[in-house]
């Protein structure tokens, strides 16, 4: 009976997560409509979208999602269920699906993708009752590095010829266990799917995140295992260090146990509290009102 019990809870759960993801997306938005600079084809892997999460009691901020796949996959379960928690804390959430190098595409694609994100995002706030101040980016792994590149060089991914009113920078960022460096210990796929096989050294320069910090990112927070086998926890080590030496506002925690992938959604881990606490201390969600 207890058996039985626990199955029909299980399905209940699936179900009610499923109605709440229903309730909680938006369409898709096609990020180019008019086609993906140096698209090649038109199928679903040639059009990157965005795809709105709005929360029901919303507090005016917004985050731009950036799901993890080592650039030749989008991992979901670094998508939906992270949007749907962050519309618990009140955020607008914004999940990029973006080019990938499994379809042929090479940096600079996913970080004009991310680009393309943060202007729509930012120059829609109005629509989307959100403050344009308090817009973030979070990113997972593969997703990490897009975030990295996204503070660090945003205006390698600005298309020449257009004009904005917005700046495609975010307010602040969270990296959990990304890939950084394409020099120091390199998760192998994800070199291989943003830069190719023969990269030459200026582009291997350009796209190892740790040599491209600059004074004026904003404030970020980084989380990584000591256990990750796919990728060292030296990757946030390193550009948590070139945070620390241009003076970014940064924390970086580090945890004992866990492999690469730890920490999703329906998971216990510390990161969570951790991560809500310093959004609180950002503005971005609101303080715990204190127990009485």
């Amino acid at each position: 009976m207890d058996k039985k019990m626990n199955q029909l809870a299980s399905i209940l759960a699936s179900w009610l997560f499923c109605c709440s993801w229903l309730l909680a997306a938006e369409p898709p938005i096609t990020l180019w409509p008019d086609g993906a600079p140096g698209a090649l084809g038109t199928s679903a892997k040639d059009i990157p979208t965005l795809t709105p999460y709005l929360p029901k009691k919303p507090n005016g901020a917004a985050m731009l999602l950036i799901p993890g796949g080592s650039y030749s996959g989008i991992y979901e379960g670094q998508a939906e269920p992270f949007a749907l928690w962050l519309n618990e804390q009140g955020l607008t959430v914004f999940v990029l699906r973006y080019r990938l190098g499994s379809a042929g595409y090479r940096y600079l694609a996913q970080l004009q993708d991310a680009v393309e994100a943060m202007f729509q995002i930012r120059g829609k706030a109005e629509k989307w009752k959100i403050d344009p101040k308090r817009i973030g980016v979070m990113g997972f792994s593969a997703g990490g590095h897009l975030v990295s590149t996204l503070i660090n060089r945003p205006e390698d991914g600005i298309i020449g010829g257009r004009e904005h009113s917005v700046s495609p920078r975010p307010d602040l960022a969270i990296l959990c266990y990304p890939v950084i460096s394409m020099i120091t210990k390199p998760h192998a796929t994800s070199r291989k799917m943003l830069i190719g096989d023969s990269p030459d050294e200026k582009l291997i320069r350009q796209t190892s995140s740790e040599l491209q910090v600059k004074p004026d990112l904003p404030p970020v927070f980084l989380w990584h295992t000591m256990e990750d086998k796919m990728v060292p926890v030296e990757h946030a080590q390193l550009y948590a260090a070139a945070l620390h030496a241009k003076g970014v506002p940064h924390e970086l925690h580090l945890y004992q146990h866990g492999d690469h992938g730890t920490g999703l959604i329906g998971t216990e881990h510390p990161w969570f509290a951790d991560l809500l606490f310093w959004l609180r201390s950002h503005g971005f969600i609101p303080q715990a009102t204190p127990a009485k």
